[in-house]
């Protein structure tokens, strides 16, 4: 299996879990929340800077149906993490040495006396 094919295959795997899944996550509240709201101390906590973001609480805004909404907050972040992790990988990336004009390796001058 050639490398793109593979690589493509898994991107399309983890849009479709991300956009698919996320269709069938559960819509009961975290741990911390859970606990929170149990404890009595769920109200006492700091709205956080970005809660009124597009994509706070893993849904994006201004869409109606909570599971497009969430489904499509999934496949955003796959895009992104992957995008990231990808512009990563090409900055520590191996580089090739350089070649001359007909492909062979220069040669590399040395200053040593």
């Amino acid at each position: 299996m050639r490398t793109r094919s593979f690589l493509l295959g898994g991107l399309l795997v983890a849009v479709l879990l991300a956009g698919v899944a996320s269709y069938y996550a559960s819509t009961h509240p975290d741990g911390l929340e859970y606990v929170a709201e149990k404890t009595g101390f769920l109200e006492s906590g700091d709205d956080r800077a970005t809660g009124d973001g597009p994509m706070a609480d893993y849904s994006v805004k201004g869409v109606d149906s909570p599971r497009l909404a969430g489904g499509l907050a999934g496949v955003a972040g796959v895009l992104v993490t992957l995008v990231l992790a990808g512009g990563v990988a090409y900055a520590v990336r191996r580089r090739r040495p350089d070649v001359d004009s007909e492909g062979r390796p220069a040669t590399q001058t040395s200053d040593r006396s």
